[in-house]
């Protein structure tokens, strides 16, 4: 789908973390872990970049999570700034590897990957599912509002700083089960990606199975 959407709200969710809402076009139905591709034209030069769906559902409105730094470049700071009213052309939903109801999801999320994580913790507690989340962060960690809420609601959230790989792969130890219906997801870049794999094999699990978006 093709479409210009509408910005809702533009949320201040952790440092240099935004939470951007904008306003679902007709037909837009995408899943938790699913991503969108979003542009614009910054300064008369034309901008593209994907984006993972932060919010558990799109029935009025869809969430994204910008990280505004290098890897973003001017278009993440141009979607940082955006505010209520504006618009960007929106192509999606993209991806495969999404919640689809599973009785227990177990997220591992590398940096901005806590979009996704939050998202999927939520549509599975919304579903009366099991859910738990590892967080592997640097500096002060983002979306932390809505991580406590997953914890009140009974999912297992469990955050680590990135450097520190024994703690991650301690976490990782104790979240994964190998229960009937468990599912594994993965959200991060390259490195994060690799580690997550290593870890979810040390604790008996299947890498091989998890749904897995790997940022680059």
């Amino acid at each position: 789908m093709d479409s210009t959407v509408t910005v809702v709200e533009n949320e201040s969710v952790g440092p240099d973390t935004y939470a951007v809402t904008f306003d679902s076009p007709d037909g837009f139905d995408a899943r938790p872990g699913q991503f969108v591709k979003l542009s614009a034209d910054v300064e008369g030069e034309g901008h593209a970049r994907f984006y993972t769906l932060s919010s558990p559902d799109t029935d009025e409105t869809f969430e994204t999570t910008i990280e505004v730094d290098e890897e973003g470049g001017p278009f993440s700071a141009y979607l940082a700034g955006l505010e209520a009213g504006d618009e960007v052309a929106v192509e999606g939903p993209y991806g495969d590897h999404h919640y689809e109801g599973e009785a227990r999801v177990v997220v591992l999320a590398g940096g901005p990957g806590v979009g996704p994580a939050v998202a999927i913790g939520e549509a599975a507690v919304a579903d009366g599912k099991e859910a738990a989340v590892v967080y592997a962060h640097e500096g002060m960690p983002a979306h932390q509002a809505r991580l406590n809420e997953l914890e009140s609601a009974g999912v297992s959230v469990m955050m680590v700083d990135a450097g520190d790989v024994d703690a991650f792969e301690a976490a990782v130890d104790e979240v994964v089960t190998t229960a009937p219906g468990e599912q594994l997801f993965v959200y991060g870049f390259a490195e994060f990606v690799a580690a997550a794999s290593e870890a979810v094999e040390a604790a008996g699990g299947d890498a091989a199975g998890a749904k897995v978006e790997n940022f680059g």
